[in-house]
């Protein structure tokens, strides 16, 4: 039997589609405004997400939850709870609230912290990333919710590989729309920076460029022989 792949393709996301699916249309806009415009989530409408992911993720098989994030370890950690609410009647339900959703706390005294606290102040937090979509992860012996989340210390301090990385996001943003303003762009609302394929742009000096025929005549570097020395070294 082949796999169609188009089918499968993110099945596992709780991605933006489905959000839209199971949320209520008012819950959605405020999401994806927190998401693009890094809006404040209202407290109720983190509970409706988080029930929205509860449910998405029961359907999945899941039993658990966890935040999962990157401390300074040079792999990822989790922590592992629970959907089973215990009452004091003996029984239990199965419950996930916006505040799970947003906040963890694990031990911060068990991950490398490059020396910015003494043990005694173990307190660390992990904060629910929304611009990560949370992922359901199988294993052969269990299914667990995946939240991606930043890992902080109590007086904010980045714990871990991800908070710097969503901090110069929101730098690079910033410096990026001053830039677009100043070039007379007055609809761009967001930056949005990414990691892949390196693209590199030169500033010609237009007296050297003008003795550049690819230059003048096609507006591009042309290539035609390879040079006899290449970049071969580490020195160059």
């Amino acid at each position: 039997m082949k796999t169609n792949v188009k089918e499968i393709f993110g099945t596992n996301v709780f991605n933006e589609a489905v959000m839209k699916e199971r949320l209520p249309k008012d819950a959605y806009k405020k999401m994806k405004a927190a998401i693009e415009a890094g809006a404040e989530l209202d407290p109720e409408v983190a509970d409706i997400v988080a029930h929205e992911m509860k449910e998405w993720a029961l359907e999945k098989g899941a039993t658990h939850f966890t935040h999962w994030f990157q401390p300074l370890t040079g792999i990822t950690a989790e922590k592992h709870d629970a959907f089973i609410d215990p009452q004091s009647d003996g029984t239990t339900l199965l419950r996930f609230s916006g505040k799970e959703l947003i906040k963890g706390e694990p031990d911060a005294s068990s991950f490398p912290s490059g020396g910015i606290r003494s043990t005694f102040e173990a307190r660390g937090y992990t904060a629910w990333d929304c611009t990560s979509p949370a992922f359901i992860k199988e294993t052969p012996h269990s299914t667990i919710l995946c939240i991606p989340t930043a890992f902080c210390s109590f007086t904010g301090e980045a714990l871990d590989k991800k908070t710097p990385l969503l901090r110069s996001m929101q730098a690079i943003n910033i410096q990026a729309m001053r830039i677009l303003r100043l070039f007379g762009n007055t609809t761009a609302k967001q930056v949005i920076p990414s990691v892949g394929a390196e693209q590199e742009y030169f500033l010609v000096d237009k007296e050297k460029f003008m003795k550049r025929k690819d230059l003048t005549f096609t507006g591009r570097t042309l290539f035609g022989a390879m040079p006899p020395k290449g970049q071969e070294m580490d020195d160059h």
